[in-house]
């Protein structure tokens, strides 16, 4: 998978020995598999931690699109990249709407159609090139809601400098308050001490005469 990350695949395939087979074969190239045998039997796990589909929609000697109907109904599954394995290509006159959707041009870069038998390669090929679209389009994403975020925090207003202004302007009117207190307090103390000790020395003279 690019970047080095395991991928997570989900794999639903109704033949055993086939399913082990292509299963070893996805272990084998790296990859991290979970085995269902049809789309109703898909155990329970966290599908956000699903990168793609690998289903085959055979069962016996025909196809059976309506495999297809259960994933398109599920909120996440119907957007992984999907690699569907049939003996026959899907014909507008034999398959459900929800399979023709999937033959959309807009759809061939999650969706990949390969014919029984297929050769090995082609599916690892497939896969890796379904991922490394996915992994495209999520660092797109990524791109656009980081440059949509710094383009939000360039457009917001700086912020007002006068809140500070009007602060300092508070503070040096309370110092001068303060300084004020400060400096009457020591006058009257002053007054006090000065009134205090012309009593006193007063007094001394008054007792020598």
């Amino acid at each position: 998978m690019p970047h080095g990350k395991k991928s997570t695949i989900l794999l639903i395939e109704s033949e055993i020995s086939l399913r082990r087979l292509i299963s070893l074969g996805l272990q084998d190239h790296g990859s991290h598999v979970i085995e269902a045998s049809e789309p109703t039997t898909i155990p329970s796990f966290d599908t956000q931690q699903l990168d793609l589909i690998v289903i085959d929609v055979d069962c016996g000697a025909r196809s059976d699109w309506s495999f297809l109907d259960v994933l398109s109904s599920h909120s996440l599954l119907s957007t992984l990249p999907t690699i569907i394995l049939a003996w026959d290509q899907p014909s507008p006159d034999r398959v459900p709407s929800s399979v023709i959707s999937l033959l959309q041009p807009q759809a061939q870069n999650r969706v990949v159609f390969l014919n029984k038998p297929f050769d090995a390669r082609a599916l690892h090929k497939a896969i890796t090139g379904l991922l490394l679209i996915r992994a495209q389009q999520e660092a797109q994403k990524e791109s656009q809601l980081e440059a949509s975020v710094v383009a939000a925090y360039a457009t917001h207003a700086a912020p007002s400098i006068w809140p500070v202004v009007t602060a300092v302007g508070v503070l040096l009117m309370v110092c001068g308050l303060l300084l004020q207190v400060a400096i009457t307090v020591l006058g009257i103390c002053v007054v006090i001490a000065a009134l205090l000790l012309w009593t006193v020395n007063v007094g001394q003279e008054g007792r020598k005469v």
